[in-house]
């Protein structure tokens, strides 16, 4: 049975899956009660399944941080900031594993958000997915940087971090902020088995352990460098 975390923060558990949604009936930003009830949503999953799904609305995974906010003065935008990296890290080190049902445009936000999970699906529909910071006159602090050096393919941390490249969901693929690419009206069905899958398959006690081996060093720097990135972010620098 679904419930309903907050006013855009769905939750379903599905077997042992439970699939998180986020739909703000626009385009799917973040802002501080978005990233709170995905915070509960996913300590309750923690709790209760042994895979995530998360999944935005038709056409929008999620526009990025909340620019009202971001725009509303500098430590408002710090504060926003802080409180995004502080959910993708969470979704980093995650006890179980999470899959990514991205189901339009992934920007900035977005994509950390991506590239923050362990399995990406992403629906084939004209969409757009990257990190356009350096496009819109902001610097793209460390911590997100060392991030897309651990998740993106290497031949595409350049273009995509200082030329802000974006990309379509297909070609996000070869880009590594999508695992595969599958028709609109399969992906929450492709997500869900694949959760499954991984919730049948593994044991949760040797993923945890593991996950913090493989990514542990990687967490650690993004922690250690989270401080200086809060403080010095800023918004809107002219082009």
């Amino acid at each position: 049975m679904s419930e309903t975390i907050s006013a855009s923060v769905g939750y379903e558990p599905v077997g042992d899956v439970a699939i998180i949604r986020l739909d703000d009936g626009k385009v799917n930003v973040l802002s501080h009660e978005v990233i709170a009830g995905l915070h509960s949503a996913l300590d309750q999953a923690a709790r209760e399944a042994r895979a995530v799904v998360m999944m935005g609305r038709p056409g929008r995974f999620t526009a990025g941080f909340d620019l009202k906010v971001m725009e509303s003065g500098p430590e408002a935008a710090r504060n926003l900031f802080r409180a995004g990296m502080d959910l993708f890290l969470k979704l980093y080190e995650f006890p179980i594993p999470v899959v990514a049902a991205c189901t339009g445009h992934a920007l900035a936000a977005g994509a950390i958000w991506l590239m923050s999970c362990d399995v990406r699906i992403g629906a084939d529909v004209p969409a757009k997915i990257g990190l356009n910071e350096t496009a819109i006159g902001m610097v793209l602090p460390a911590s997100v940087i060392t991030l897309a050096r651990d998740r993106l393919s290497p031949r595409h941390v350049h273009s995509s971090v200082l030329l802000a490249r974006l990309y379509s969901p297909a070609t996000a693929v070869d880009a590594g902020y999508l695992d595969r690419v599958v028709p609109d009206a399969e992906l929450e069905e492709a997500a869900t088995a694949e959760a499954a899958g991984l919730a049948e398959s593994l044991s949760l006690k040797a993923f945890a352990a593991t996950r913090r081996i493989i990514r542990g060093p990687v967490a650690d720097e993004i922690h250690r460098l989270l401080d200086n990135d809060t403080q010095s972010f800023t918004v809107g620098l002219t082009k």
